[in-house]
């Protein structure tokens, strides 16, 4: 009875294999390798640190991989070679105990877990935003050796980013513009609820947080446009909440940076109280503002402290 089951579960595997081979190759064939790329972002780092996150990503499913398909092969193997109707064969009914495979089934797990232990703690530490000695190391190679770090103070709302440059005295929402082999140094808040930070192809996802602030590093070594997201549902406006980065020369920061200084909007706490307001960005505009308070991402974390809420507009009942 249980080798007619293991027949049909043998049968069964095969008809299964067979039949998602064709439909594996459907759903490629609209696929180009650009397309998968543009798909799988973090797999086009434009930047060391992101190409830190992708070479230990790499190696987790390497070494998983290393283990699931080995033993799917072994145990379609078995299926297949002990069934009943397999005469050839051999079986031995006084075989209970093996020294080589006790030493296979506990050495393997034992050095998978040791090597992925060690490699977490090296990337961990690798990409670590806290720790100083990360942006030193991997701007070694970056475009602008030892240049000053560029500090931005990100807020995100409901639903929208604003990334103000405090030296600079300017903000812009929902567009990030840095300088490529400039080390940049994000510190993060939010004036509503939990959003995370994610640059698939240069800075891997990092909690924004109501009342408090955190951190994040970023090094970029390719001019280009990138897209930046919230990795963290926050509500109606969520799918409409990205934001364009752009990494550009030094000169065309500087003269960048000039232009936004002329703006005639300026961002002060009241200011920003209006623009925190609920709003679904639909159209993708990028508002900027000059003469912006230098406090200002202290007054928001204050505010969330003091309770300060931002209201959501809802329809009346019956409302198309």
């Amino acid at each position: 009875m249980l080798a007619r089951r293991y027949d049909m579960i043998a049968r069964r595997i095969g008809h299964l294999a067979r039949s998602l081979v064709p439909l594996s190759l459907l759903f490629l064939s609209g696929c180009s390798a650009h397309g998968l790329a543009r798909q799988f972002l973090i797999f086009r780092p434009a930047g060391p640190l992101s190409g830190a996150d992708m070479r230990f990503t790499i190696l987790d499913v390497a070494v998983m991989l290393g283990i699931i398909v080995p033993t799917a092969i072994i145990t379609t193997y078995f299926l297949l070679r002990y069934r009943k109707t397999n005469t050839n064969a051999a079986y031995d009914p006084h075989w209970s105990h093996s020294n080589l495979i006790e030493l296979i089934v506990w050495a393997i797990p034992l050095l998978t877990v040791a090597m992925l232990g060690y490699e977490s703690y090296k990337g961990t530490y690798a990409v670590n935003p806290y720790d100083p000695r990360m942006i030193k190391t991997k701007t070694a190679s970056a475009a602008n050796p030892g240049s000053a770090p560029l500090n931005v103070d990100v807020i995100t709302t409901d639903w929208q980013w604003l990334f103000v440059y405090p030296k600079q005295h300017i903000a812009v929402a929902n567009e990030l513009v840095i300088p490529r082999g400039t080390p940049v140094v994000f510190h993060m808040t939010s004036a509503t609820v939990v959003n995370d930070f994610f640059i698939p192809n240069l800075a891997g996802m990092i909690d924004v947080m109501p009342g408090m602030r955190t951190k994040q590093v970023l090094v970029a070594d390719k001019i280009g446009q990138y897209r930046g997201y919230s990795a963290n549902f926050s509500g109606a406006g969520f799918s409409w909440m990205g934001f364009k980065t752009h990494v550009v020369s030094s000169a065309h920061f500087t003269h960048w940076i000039q232009s936004i200084q002329k703006f005639p909007r300026h961002m002060d706490y009241a200011q920003f109280n209006k623009f925190a307001r609920p709003t679904t960005n639909i159209d993708g505009k990028t508002p900027a503002f000059s003469h912006v308070h230098a406090r200002l991402f202290d007054q928001v974390i204050k505010g969330v402290l003091d309770g300060k809420v931002y209201t959501t507009r809802m329809p009346p009942p019956g409302a198309a």
